[in-house]
């Protein structure tokens, strides 16, 4: 894959072994007890990565997730280990690093989404309208698209194999596959952790509508929050301005998320017929990669102004 001067698609460290490739995250290890996470720029929709980068974006979602984990750190330990990733590369691949990496703690994953939700959108609006619940939590009747909810719920999901969709769990079903006593704690510290980030969002101008997070276990048990947090990629955020206009008319407030690129691939063509969502995605105009990287430049900008 080609890299453009400004964007990163895909690391090519060979100072460390290759652990894995996610759809933005490649991760390498760092001895046994490390890993080093490069956010590249790489971007995915309906569950396939696009061909063409946004150029910007891994450093933005490693930056948000910093300025989260910093904010947060009091309610869980992080995995973070304070130690520069640009120490444990070679002189020639700094740049592959610089700006857009942690140098994080291995860990045991545990094999949960903890979903939280304050807003009903996406799956859960879908869910809402045919049983009035999301995940088995029973919600009051009458509520809109984009609505808030009375208080935030935990909507769990069992974390897929790659290229596999995650798939929406009860929490009962969380205790069946990690226990009551790890399922409960998961459960209140990610419904605090989302109290507390969505509080801090509102007084930039910003709604938190739902996030995902994840944990793992070290070897002596402890619990810690891993991967990325509140970024646009794991996170559903609105400016407040315009949503009440978008909630009065019942749809989805413009978002700093892939929104866009969803949108326009629901419209998109492959050989003269709508794109069925399947590899290889449409080759993303350049309007769309400038517009994209905009909002997560703008999500940032304002986050941390």
């Amino acid at each position: 894959m080609t890299q453009s001067p400004t964007a990163l698609h895909t690391s090519a460290l060979t100072a460390l072994p290759l652990l894995a490739r996610g759809k933005v995250r490649d991760n390498y290890a760092v001895g046994e007890d490390r890993i080093l996470m490069v956010a590249s720029d790489r971007l995915s929709a309906f569950d396939v990565i696009m061909g063409e980068p946004i150029p910007g974006k891994g450093a933005l979602l490693t930056q948000m997730a910093l300025f989260w984990f910093d904010k947060l750190g009091h309610i869980v330990p992080n995995h973070l280990t304070g130690d520069a990733p640009e120490s444990v590369v070679s002189a020639a691949e700094v740049p592959q690093v610089q700006g857009r990496s942690m140098l994080v703690r291995r860990l045991k994953p545990i094999m949960v989404e903890a979903v939280v939700r304050g807003y009903l959108a996406g799956s859960g609006w879908k869910e809402y309208q045919q049983t009035q619940s999301v995940c088995g939590v029973p919600l009051p009747a009458g509520l809109t698209n984009a609505a808030q909810l009375p208080q935030p719920i935990y909507t769990p999901a069992a974390k897929a194999e790659a290229g596999e969709h995650d798939e929406n769990i009860t929490f009962e079903r969380t205790v069946e596959l990690i226990g009551p006593e790890l399922a409960a704690r998961i459960r209140d510290i990610s419904i605090r952790l989302y109290q507390e980030a969505a509080a801090i969002a509102l007084t930039k101008g910003m709604i938190i509508a739902d996030t995902k997070f994840e944990f793992g276990l070290t070897d002596a048990g402890e619990l810690v929050l891993m991967d990325e947090v509140l970024t646009p990629d794991s996170s559903r955020y609105w400016p407040v301005e315009g949503y009440a206009d978008a909630l009065a008319r019942g749809e989805n407030p413009p978002s700093y998320d892939k929104q866009f690129v969803r949108d326009w691939l629901e419209q998109a063509q492959v050989n003269g017929k709508p794109w069925d969502k399947t590899a290889p995605a449409p080759r993303l105009p350049q309007a769309v990669i400038d517009k994209t990287a905009a909002k997560y430049r703008e999500a940032l900008a304002r986050l941390t102004a």
